[in-house]
């Protein structure tokens, strides 16, 4: 790494700086590493705060998805998350099958699910109720759900995760700051400037992985990401029974449904963990409010109720930033006008991918290209550049 001095600001020079420490820049901060480059990387909070989306425990994992091209990245996470243990010691992936469950006329279209699977010969069931109640009896499914079971499904743990690629960045001689907030990026022909409180650092290239502070970096640039920053609420019940929910017996699931549930069989300890999917009001990055939403909460609940009946009462909820591209598909592109920039959004369901995801940045960052098809994922799709595209998040 070399320095240099203009007797204002001490610059000094790292091929690639990542903006943003959560799972995917921590991602790609080690796996840059893990290319030999110097990398610097800069988190305006501390080290696995709470004010993003890669913090608590569980995240899901699983090849089910509406495209065949995001079934083709799920076999890279799934991959890249092998790495990290094998590089780390520690085990990531939890596997406990999974279920995506699907109400008659449910607003996600299962045919997309099954096409994309069938696309990438990925075994999986078609079950109804009666089917899932013998084999998971904590389950009580309405009449006319058809659930789809997929046996490799399971749980990603985000901050744990996240910490692990943290360290292992470190170890490969990443520098990794925290409590430093990027004012600005100012791209020039050969480098790019970061301009923060402590002054002024001079990169290569850069990638920014800062999820709902995304937009506010762009502006400048004269990039407009038509985002929508929502705080969600996921919420923690203690089953009378916890083995009834273990990962032995009990499985990852979806409601694939407006308005759209998720959970999780205990994990860690003897509580189940659901969530609603895009279900929080619209809020910014640095405005919201961070407590306990009762309606949020009690429309979960009721949902728990009827469709696990053991599941008990909820005693503990946390709220999470979700920052959603109109389409719901991820950023993985280099900016048009200024290729030293590259931008990752994981667009409110990345975390599963984030050991892909620093593959994939430190790809399109340093080569200009990656082995996966990005197509989907470029800026210059219709939901980032038509205003008339309307919004749809439930896939």
């Amino acid at each position: 790494m070399a320095r240099t001095f203009d007797g204002a600001h001490d610059r000094a020079t790292y091929d690639l700086a990542v903006i943003g420490l959560g799972g995917l820049g921590s991602s790609t901060a080690w796996h840059a590493a893990s290319r030999g480059l110097s990398v610097l990387g800069l988190e305006a909070f501390g080290l696995g705060h709470e004010r993003g989306a890669s913090h608590d425990t569980s995240r899901i994992i699983r090849h089910s998805y509406h495209t065949p091209e995001y079934v083709a990245l799920t076999f890279g996470a799934f991959d890249e998350w092998a790495r990290l243990e094998d590089e780390t010691g520690e085990q990531f992936v939890t596997v406990t099958g999974g279920l995506d469950l699907y109400p008659p006329d449910a607003h996600i279209p299962m045919d997309d699910y099954l096409s994309s699977m069938d696309a990438h010969r990925i075994a999986y069931d078609v079950l109804d109720p009666d089917a899932v109640r013998d084999r998971w009896p904590a389950f009580v499914l309405p009449d006319g759900t058809t659930a789809i079971h997929q046996a490799r499904t399971g749980i990603v743990p985000a901050a744990a995760g996240t910490a692990a690629m943290t360290r292992r960045a470190r170890e490969l001689g990443a520098t990794i700051q925290d409590n430093t907030r990027v004012e600005a990026i100012v791209p020039s022909r050969d480098s790019v400037e970061l301009v923060t409180a402590d002054g002024v650092v001079s990169v290569g290239r850069v990638v920014v992985t800062a999820d709902a502070w995304t937009a506010g970096l762009l502006a400048p640039l004269g990039v407009d990401l038509p985002l929508t920053v929502t705080e969600e609420q996921l919420t923690y019940f203690a089953p009378p029974q916890p083995s009834n929910f273990s990962p032995e017996v009990f499985p990852v699931w979806i409601w694939m449904d407006e308005p759209s549930y998720y959970g999780f069989p205990t994990y860690g300890e003897a509580t189940i963990k659901a969530a609603q999917d895009c279900g929080g009001p619209t809020v910014t990055a640095d405005d919201r409010s961070g407590a306990l939403d009762e309606v949020m909460l009690e429309r979960l609940a009721t949902f728990m109720r009827g469709v696990f009946p053991g599941s008990g009462d909820p005693i503990r909820s946390k709220r999470c930033l979700y920052t959603l591209t109109p389409d719901r598909d991820f950023v993985i592109d280099r900016l048009p006008e200024h290729p030293s920039v590259t931008v990752g959004l994981g667009a409110g369901h990345g975390f599963k991918f984030a050991a892909l995801f620093g593959r994939l940045l430190t790809e399109m960052a340093v080569d200009g290209a990656s082995s996966y098809d990005l197509s989907a994922f470029r800026f210059d799709r219709a939901a980032l550049t038509d205003p008339s595209y309307v919004a749809n998040w439930m896939v």
